[in-house]
């Protein structure tokens, strides 16, 4: 009976040393993302005229914002290059995690992930300036070309347009994804490949069959971290961009910025998260019906 009655107590005492343990983050997360988040949204829903703020409740922002031909293109371009950044980035980086995980000698892996690190430690502006002089028209691969007399004149399509922001940012976020998809290939049970291989399965079946799917957590992990941030990155289009190759953010931030219209530029990042929350909710649909297709 004493026993009985103290369980009770007990529960109780672990529920509230669980609850004072999460609190703090919690709390933390609340002020520092979901305020800042809310304020937004509640901006969004009223009007600036420069100076003169009404915080009369209107759909007047959405309205524009869903009607205007140039905030639609440049939400359909952000979405575009977004995406093939993150195609691009997690391609790129899948090999790398598989030959570090598999290939390389378990001494020597803190090594290699080391040396994946070492770009974190420039600045990302100076990055990408770097990455404007690779690819302008006087620049590193240009002017190699034409040394070697493979072209004439310098190459336009690589500078100052998507391209150009889409291998600017598929660098900077290379880490990003790679280091997601080591841990969950570093996870894989080497016995699990192991039997494949003895019941009769080639590399190729095998890596299908068996890596891949246990490796997705991994995968998932790198497509959300890489697509998330690049949606929202201002700073590479504004630099490498040009006029062909600016985002939903730079609009954005020159609605805060410059034409002093807070609630317009809020309406548009609220647009912009929602796109964001669909595209990635989409891709988490797709990988669970690939799993279960799988399995």
């Amino acid at each position: 009976m004493a026993d009985a009655r103290a369980r009770p107590r007990r529960n109780r005492s672990e529920a509230l040393s669980g609850y004072a343990l999460v609190s703090p983050p919690f709390l933390y997360a609340l002020l520092l993302l979901a305020a800042p988040l809310g304020a937004i949204f509640v901006f969004s829903f009223w009007t600036q005229d420069y100076l003169t703020l009404d915080r009369t409740f209107t759909l007047a922002n959405y309205r524009e914002a869903l009607t205007e031909p140039l905030y639609g293109q440049l939400l359909l371009r952000s979405l575009l290059i977004s995406g093939a950044v993150t195609l691009a980035t997690v391609l790129t980086a899948f090999p790398i995690a598989y030959y570090v995980s598999f290939h390389v000698a378990p001494e020597r892996k803190s090594m290699w992930i080391f040396l994946i690190t070492i770009p974190f430690w420039t600045s990302y502006l100076i990055r990408v300036f770097l990455w404007k002089v690779i690819l302008g028209f006087n620049g590193v691969i240009n002017t190699t070309l034409q040394g070697l007399g493979l072209i004439e004149e310098p190459l336009r399509f690589i500078l100052y347009n998507a391209n150009a922001v889409v291998i600017t940012l598929a660098h900077a976020f290379a880490p990003f994804a790679i280091l997601p998809i080591f841990v969950a290939l570093e996870k894989i049970d080497r016995s699990l490949l192991e039997a494949s291989r003895d019941l009769g399965e080639s590399h190729l079946t095998t890596f299908w069959r068996v890596t891949l799917p246990l490796a997705m957590p991994g995968v998932v992990a790198a497509v959300l971290i890489v697509f998330i941030p690049t949606i929202g990155d201002y700073v590479t289009p504004r630099l490498v961009g040009g006029p062909n190759g600016l985002m939903i953010a730079n609009m954005i931030q020159t609605q805060f910025l410059k034409l002093n219209n807070a609630p317009m530029g809020a309406a548009l990042a609220v647009l912009a998260m929602a796109m964001v929350t669909a595209v990635a909710l989409i891709f988490l649909f797709l990988n669970r019906r690939f799993l279960k297709g799988r399995s």
